[in-house]
């Protein structure tokens, strides 16, 4: 009786159970016009803080000349040569 319950678990109960989840996987939503368009409204307002960041940056250097700001490096400020790096590093990593 034992043996029956493994054979019925492994030839129907697992094909089932993967052919489920993989039905619910492409059935999952998907990013909807609504959701890009609240996506690219949130990009929109980060873009103008950072803006504002920068400028009061710029103000409060200008007052006190011993201010360092301490926010992340924009994209363009991080330095190229250690992005290269990382890039022939992962290149080297796929090739294997």
């Amino acid at each position: 009786m034992d043996d029956w319950i493994a054979i019925v678990a492994i030839f129907v109960g697992l094909p089932w159970l993967i052919l489920h989840y993989i039905t619910k996987w492409k059935t999952a939503p998907t990013l909807t016009n609504d959701d890009e368009a609240l996506l690219e409204e949130l990009f929109q307002l980060s873009r103008r803080l950072d803006d504002r960041m920068e400028t009061v940056e710029r103000l409060v250097a200008a007052d006190n000349p011993e201010f360092t700001p301490r926010r992340l490096p924009a994209r363009d400020e991080l330095p190229e040569t250690k992005l290269a790096d990382f890039d022939r590093a992962l290149s080297r990593r796929t090739a294997k």
